[in-house]
């Protein structure tokens, strides 16, 4: 089990006594299929919800774990609606649309178990009406709309590599005059410059990017071994290739690894940073990843691009040279539906259709 993983197990843990029983045992029937990353964020959702009927007066119960399944069994469309207002008002959290969808979904998902699957002593369903079945939940965003998005947010074909040279020395020029900038980045442009090269010539998500350990990487056939995304086996960790252009900036900064981090033997993670007053190096954290690549974004003149954004311009370039199932693959997405979103950006599909009707008449 990767890092983040462990983590969320344990926030998992914690969390789900403070709710009713029968969420207890949703998260139980659940626990084999999904990660606990995904049950946490359902958790979370529930949370809301339910602090929300209580706020409301849709429940008598002072606290989470006392609201029962009659109060549930008993709430109109009304309600329900009512909370889609609520989640898109709440002014201390708007939501996006695609997050109310997913929360709402979250909430269809306990509905279902509890009226569909989850039996009583007698055989019957735990819950005897279900409120969610009435609510439609329409897809936000398909793959045509998301790359409309990211069109123009990306790193183009040449800017790779330009991007990655920017880190190695432009950045340093540009800051010259600021003593305590500069002196941060001499000691950290090898890693942020092996950070960004290895997620631009691999797709890479941060998560697997913070999660590899020194043994994960197999500089000779170019290979890194991650946990991905939706795998159930936890133990196993999938190959994944990178560019050769890859190669060298991993070979550069493993070598300085240890000496510039002053890394214990004991860990064991590829990318670390020193925090403020401490010695040792440590494993460096998906948010501090984030914002050094905001940083150097910035600077580089590509203020709207981020961490997944590195992602998305490699998927671009590896698309136009392969096909989607391929994509799909060194990507690490469950379904080729995720991946139209290159054929979308590239509009490779439609371009080659139109090829082979001019070459077959």
């Amino acid at each position: 089990m990767n890092i983040q993983k462990i983590k969320d197990r344990q926030e998992l843990d914690q969390k789900v006594p403070l709710f009713p029983w029968y969420v207890q045992q949703f998260i139980d029937y659940k626990l084999p299929d999904l990660s606990p990353s995904t049950l946490l964020e359902y958790t979370r959702d529930y949370e809301i919800f339910f602090c929300w009927l209580m706020a409301e007066g849709l429940t008598s119960a002072k606290e989470m774990k006392e609201i029962t399944l009659q109060e549930l069994e008993v709430l109109h469309m009304e309600s329900i609606v009512n909370y889609r207002i609520y989640l898109s008002t709440f002014k201390k959290q708007a939501n996006a649309k695609i997050t109310i969808s997913r929360k709402l979904s979250s909430l269809r998902s306990l509905f279902h178990y509890l009226s569909q699957i989850a039996e009583d002593e007698n055989f019957y369903p735990l819950l005897k009406r279900n409120i969610m079945a009435k609510v439609e939940i329409k897809r936000i965003h398909k793959p045509k709309d998301t790359a409309a998005k990211l069109k123009g947010k990306l790193l183009e074909e040449h800017e790779l590599n330009e991007f990655i040279h920017y880190i190695q020395e432009g950045y340093g020029v540009d800051i010259a005059k600021n003593k305590q900038a500069i002196y941060a980045y001499e000691i950290n442009k090898q890693r942020d410059a092996c950070i960004t090269s290895l997620i631009l010539n691999s797709g890479l998500r941060v998560s697997e990017v913070v999660n590899l350990n020194i043994e994960d990487v197999d500089l000779n056939n170019k290979l890194v071994y991650v946990y991905r995304k939706g795998n159930h086996d936890e133990t196993f960790k999938a190959p994944v290739y990178f560019r050769e252009d890859a190669r060298p900036d991993l070979v550069d900064y493993m070598e300085m690894r240890s000496v510039r981090y002053i890394a214990p033997k004991r860990e064991k993670a590829l990318f670390l940073a020193v925090p403020n007053g401490q010695k040792e190096g440590k494993r460096m954290t998906k948010r501090a990843m984030q914002a050094m690549i905001i940083k150097y974004a910035k600077a580089f003149g590509k203020p709207y691009l981020t961490i997944h954004k590195l992602r998305h311009s490699f998927a671009t370039d590896y698309y136009l040279q392969n096909d989607i199932y391929k994509t799909k693959e060194q990507l690490g997405h469950a379904s080729t539906e995720t991946t139209e979103v290159y054929a979308h950006l590239t509009d490779k599909t439609m371009s080659d259709a139109i090829e082979r009707r001019v070459n077959g008449s």
